[in-house]
């Protein structure tokens, strides 16, 4: 140990070492993170500009994209860039700053995702009381806790590695500074970091997880009492459209982080880490706009609004012409 050289940088492996497969993985990707943004955009700027979607589901909808677009800045410009270069080298400090906003992102979502099931069981469960309980200074606090929470878990695990020391062979098996692989070529005793990661980890993705499903039982519950077909199809699609994210998310998280020997698998951790951190933030606008009839009828009225601003110049004035011939007609009659 006395004999191994401390080093500063770090060196990303990527996703392939193929010179031809630089620039089609380079188009594919930076196809998926324009579709990214601006599908989480769109439904930031629907949620704001349409009145009818200023609700506290709405609201929790639109956090829900601002953290999709945010945890994909956090990796995917970076793996960009690496792409069109040989050499994907990056500082142990850049490093470690990478990952804690990519973890303080994640576990917001999964938070956030949490809070959504909170909010749906108010809706279903208790819908006299639900403006009541749901009013806007509970949501912003409810989000501020969460992105609380989510910085001091991040900032823990983050503290722990800037006590960590890496020495050659400094090569991360992927695109972007994960713990496991920064724990993997770190040269001093990572028990501790180890530790933190399945405790404080399994505890709070159990805990989460148990906080976003157990409301469920309730929901569904009243879901089957529902005797009006029409609110129970509205429930119902509100509830799916939720569910289908959560699957997903964890699902990713499960095969990213809690597979046997993923070391002995290469590709598929990397395709792990790409469906991840990559995929699933693209997923979820295009989930919600599927199955939510409130986006897409305020999609409609937008692209309504659209067209009636584009033809709104012609439309004064021919009815000003209309006006100016119909003026010595009303006075003559």
């Amino acid at each position: 140990m006395k004999n191994r050289t401390t080093v500063d940088k770090l060196v990303l492996a990527g996703l392939s070492d193929l010179p031809s497969l630089q620039l089609p993985l380079f188009l594919v990707f930076l196809l998926i993170y324009l579709l990214t943004l601006t599908g989480n955009l769109l439904i930031i700027l629907l949620i704001f500009t349409d009145s009818h979607l200023h609700s506290p589901m709405y609201f929790f909808l639109g956090t829900l994209a601002g953290l999709d677009m945010s945890c994909s800045s956090v990796t995917l410009p970076k793996m960009l860039f690496d792409l069109l270069i040989e050499i994907r080298i990056i500082s142990v400090r850049a490093c470690i700053t990478q990952a804690f906003f990519f973890y303080f992102f994640a576990v917001s979502e999964m938070s956030v995702l949490a809070v959504m099931s909170y909010d749906r069981y108010i809706a279903i469960c208790r819908p006299l009381h639900y403006m009541q309980i749901m009013n806007w200074n509970v949501c912003v606090q409810l989000v501020s806790d969460v992105l609380v929470f989510s910085a001091i878990y991040s900032l823990v695990h983050t503290l722990f590695l800037t006590k960590l020391t890496f020495c050659h062979p400094n090569v991360l098996q992927s695109f972007f500074c994960d713990l496991p692989q920064l724990l993997e070529v770190s040269c001093s005793d990572t028990f501790i970091n180890i530790l933190l990661i399945f405790l404080i980890g399994a505890m709070c993705v159990v805990g989460i997880l148990g906080v976003t499903f157990y409301p469920y039982i309730s929901i569904i519950t009243t879901l089957l009492k529902m005797t009006s077909k029409h609110m129970r199809s509205k429930a119902f699609s509100t509830c799916s459209s939720h569910l289908t994210v959560v699957f997903i998310f964890y699902t990713a998280i499960f095969f990213n982080y809690f597979r046997l020997n993923a070391n002995d698998h290469l590709i598929e951790a990397k395709v792990a880490s790409v469906f991840f951190a990559i995929l699933t933030p693209s997923l979820n606008p295009v989930i919600y706009s599927l199955r939510n009839k409130e986006l897409k009828l305020s999609l409609r009225r937008a692209l309504v609004r659209l067209q009636m601003t584009s033809g709104l110049a012609p439309d004064r004035g021919c009815s000003r012409v209309a006006g100016l011939r119909s003026k010595p007609s009303d006075s003559a009659q």
